[in-house]
């Protein structure tokens, strides 16, 4: 289940994507499967090769690229997740959902 985001921002996102944008939305999430997180970021593009070249430049698996959606993108949590939003500079999503204790 995602939630703290609104409709511009997915909107943002979606339309980055689809450029073959690397777009990055992070929001509040629960999944059974992953006790304790409660945040993912979404690095989406729909170019997938560059998609699974940002995945090895960060040293994550492509084979983990959520590839039949509508809006192809990899599911960034954990310790993982606030480095590279940190390394890009994404301290307003940083702040809102992964520092608030919520990694």
């Amino acid at each position: 289940m995602a939630f703290g985001i609104d409709r511009q921002e997915l909107s943002r996102w979606k339309e980055a994507v689809e450029r073959g944008e690397i777009a990055y939305l992070t929001h509040f999430w629960l999944d059974p499967r992953f006790p304790g997180v409660t945040s993912v970021t979404k690095v989406g593009c729909s170019d997938l090769d560059r998609l699974a070249d940002w995945c090895r430049d960060n040293g994550l698996n492509p084979a983990y690229i959520h590839r039949r959606d509508r809006y192809p993108h990899f599911d960034l949590i954990g310790p993982k997740q606030a480095e590279i939003l940190r390394r890009e500079g994404l301290t307003d999503q940083l702040r809102r959902f992964v520092e608030r204790g919520r990694l």
